[in-house]
């Protein structure tokens, strides 16, 4: 994280001098948004609230671009499946750091902060998550998108293969309940799917954190701890 707010900022292609501290208080922030479909005015309200000097939305924009051409964060495009209903999707990308560690550094926090605040450790544990995902289905030629509509539904991943196979999965850290939760979103998603005009997905996922055996409930959700992804 020094290193990038000192350093790599400023060798990116703009070659545009930035403010060490201006780019810590922007990854703060941005960390504080982590997987989340801010705005960049939310975030540039955020550092407004929390830093004595923040920026504008526009200026935030043009960090953020920086900090992604370093590739310190990617982030995770919209899915725009065709649905049953019209109903409308939000485009707006979901914030994440490319290895979430960055994004933990940022805050300043550790192992007992999180474990202390579940809210936050499950923030930054679907930003591991996601890394995660992303370099096992490269490996397969795939993306990873998200899904959120105007009706409040949202997916935390959709794996996208390029034969146009996929599958919806939400990442919680476990517990029978947010299991459950998790299922029945992707239930509701899958439903919503029009199979006239797109392929039904391969599988539905509920990846956690607590585990060492994947299983298939009777709903046919499958919940797969998130070290058995290798497998």
């Amino acid at each position: 994280m020094d290193s990038v707010a000192k350093k790599d900022m400023n060798r990116v292609v703009d070659k545009i001098r930035r403010n060490p501290e201006r780019v810590r208080q922007l990854m703060r922030s941005y960390a504080r948004n982590i997987a989340s479909q801010a705005p960049y005015e939310t975030i540039a309200a955020d550092m407004q609230a929390n830093e004595p000097k923040g920026m504008d939305a526009e200026t935030v924009s043009a960090y953020i671009e920086a900090l992604r051409k370093l590739f310190v964060i990617e982030e995770s495009k919209a899915w725009n499946p065709n649905l049953r209903s019209k109903t409308a999707i939000r485009t707006t990308n979901t914030r994440y750091y490319c290895d979430p560690s960055i994004g933990t550094a940022s805050l300043g926090i550790g192992p007992g902060d999180l474990l202390s605040d579940f809210n936050t450790f499950g923030l930054h544990f679907e930003g591991l998550a996601v890394r995660d995902l992303r370099t096992y289905a490269s490996a397969l030629m795939g993306e990873v998108f998200h899904y959120r509509d105007s009706e409040g539904l949202e997916c935390d991943a959709i794996v996208h293969l390029r034969d146009g196979s996929y599958g919806l999965i939400e990442i919680k850290i476990g517990g029978e309940g947010l299991i459950n939760d998790g299922a029945e979103t992707l239930i509701k998603l899958r439903d919503k799917i029009d199979p006239t005009k797109m392929k039904n997905p391969s599988f539905l996922m509920v990846l956690v954190g607590i585990g060492e055996l994947a299983y298939r409930r009777d709903d046919g959700v499958y919940v797969v701890p998130i070290g058995c992804l290798k497998d």
